[in-house]
């Protein structure tokens, strides 16, 4: 029988960055944004060959971003994170964030309880805008791709608020 067709919410798929000062990665839950889309921006490889009508595709590559925007909340670690690249202008390492994608609508069996598939991927933060709202002070920008992603399991915990990330094997051995 056909498994039931179930929409996925947004809030289904949740991020989480690394806030952690001391080398352990502390993944706090990224609240209060306004946006948090991802776009995959593939490479493509055209040609048009002389014995086929029309050109052929191949993807040969991605370089993915992620847009984001938040109201800025006193206390956020997550907000405060952002705000110090900002505000301090920050470059090279020291704009760098990790961030920690789980997909609450796939938990993973056989594990401790709230433990969903996971991907956690280094980011370039690139700033744009700030103050540009009435009503509360906002800031948004851009997380470009840094590295390659890593697949894994997070285990949320009970209140939401924080994850831990566990690398699958595979990856090790690439």
């Amino acid at each position: 029988m056909a498994e039931k067709e179930t929409l996925v919410k947004r809030s289904g798929k949740v991020a989480f960055m690394d806030t952690g000062a001391s080398g352990a990665p502390s993944f706090e839950r990224m609240r209060k944004f306004t946006e948090i889309s991802k776009s995959k921006n593939p490479t493509e490889y055209s040609r048009s060959y002389v014995d086929e009508d029309g050109e052929v595709t191949d993807v040969t590559g991605y370089s993915e971003e992620i847009s984001y925007a938040f109201d800025l909340y006193k206390g956020n670690k997550v907000h405060e994170k952002i705000v110090d690249i900002t505000d301090n202008e920050k470059t090279g390492d020291e704009a760098l964030v990790n961030i920690l994608q789980v997909d609450l609508s796939k938990p993973v069996s056989g594990r401790a309880e709230n433990t969903y598939e996971a991907r956690k991927r280094t980011y370039t933060t690139v700033p744009d805008t700030e103050g540009d709202a009435e009503e509360a002070y906002t800031y948004s920008g851009t997380f470009r791709k840094n590295s390659a992603f890593v697949k894994g399991t997070a285990t949320v915990s009970k209140d939401g608020l924080t994850a831990t990330f566990t690398e699958n094997e595979e990856n090790e051995e690439t």
